[in-house]
């Protein structure tokens, strides 16, 4: 049986510790706590990816990955009147930040608040309040201390470099809407851990031996590059909604092509295959902007089968939303796909 409330409470806590890629140590220690409570066996890399190794029925090893990376910014400069010029981390909408809360970490250990704001913030002084456009020229950040210049802000310990972290405002609604920031991609870490919560309650041993991957610079392009003792990857991150795309809320997503080009053939067929016997809401979509883990690892040369799935998310790298009956759907298949024979 899968256990929901484990899943979305779990998610909850990991969407509340902040991880701009760059800046994932604590979020990773986190789930190093997870395993170590549950007795996985598990390792890090140097690059600070968490490995989880299920032994399996097989030698043959399915390899699923999520990250646990998110968009954020970092301090580019002090400005001359204590604001904060911003550079951004990964690709987010920056009209999104406008107006929004954040945290600033300094080298030392030190967080300090602050609110995106837009050049022309007030209404009632700016004529181009409205249409200014929001980009990192046009932005700036009002830290909430008492600064008047930029001595003011060094000596708080605020230098250039120092990560910025945006407030993900989550809620999880009673008709079971999850909205929050990052939930690209720690929805997905949560459907893995609720995986494994299933295969440890239920003592389920896959078809194959299975290597969980969660990785920490998916959204700056090198993820999962490097997965050694993998036969293929799933990479498990967010289906998106719109334009002439099938997927909702509601569903699986199963991705045939992104930016990358084409996810293996008989994967994603025998996917769709499970789908389609088990009665799982699924879609299966073409995504022109998007790559993920598995696209990483193929393009650092892993000898690997690769595919792509994961819970169908709204308005992604802005304000997102998906739903339980996504996240269902998803951790369905996963569990379907790795009980069965997936090399066949």
């Amino acid at each position: 049986m899968i256990n929901k409330e484990y899943v979305l409470e779990f998610t909850k806590k990991i969407l509340s510790i902040d991880s701009p890629s760059g800046f994932t140590k604590n979020i990773i220690n986190f789930l190093v706590s997870e395993c170590e409570s549950r007795n996985l066996d598990f390792y890090k890399n140097n690059k600070g990816n968490l490995f989880i190794n299920f032994p399996g029925e097989s030698n043959y090893t399915v390899g699923l990955s999520a990250h646990v990376d998110t968009l954020g910014a970092m301090v580019r400069s002090i400005k001359g009147d204590g604001t904060l010029a911003f550079t951004t981390i990964g690709g987010p909408i920056l009209p999104t930040y406008d107006g929004e809360y954040c945290k600033i970490y300094t080298r030392d250990g030190k967080v300090y608040t602050g609110t995106f704001l837009s050049n022309a913030p007030a209404i009632h002084v700016y004529d181009k309040a409205r249409t200014l456009e929001r980009n990192t020229d046009n932005m700036h950040i009002r830290l909430d201390e008492v600064v008047k210049t930029k001595d003011d802000v060094l000596k708080l310990g605020i230098n250039s470099g120092d990560f910025i972290a945006i407030d993900p405002k989550t809620v999880i609604t009673k008709n079971d809407f999850i909205k929050s920031r990052f939930l690209d991609d720690k929805i997905s870490v949560g459907i893995l851990f609720g995986l494994i919560d299933y295969l440890q309650k239920n003592k389920v041993t896959p078809k194959q031996s299975l290597k969980i991957i969660i990785s920490t610079f998916e959204e700056v392009g090198h993820g999962a590059s490097n997965i050694p003792e993998v036969d293929e990857l799933i990479s498990v991150d967010m289906g998106c909604i719109g334009l002439d795309l099938n997927c909702t809320e509601y569903d699986v997503s199963i991705c045939a092509k992104d930016s990358s080009g084409p996810y293996d053939y008989d994967i994603t067929t025998n996917l769709i295959e499970i789908c389609k016997k088990m009665n799982i809401n699924y879609a299966v979509d073409i995504y022109p902007f998007y790559s993920s883990d598995a696209s990483a690892a193929l393009r650092a040369g892993n000898n690997i089968k690769a595919a792509l799935i994961g819970p169908g998310v709204s308005a992604s790298h802005g304000m997102e939303r998906t739903h339980w009956h996504a996240v269902l759907n998803t951790l369905k298949l996963l569990i379907a796909y790795i009980t069965k024979n997936s090399n066949d």
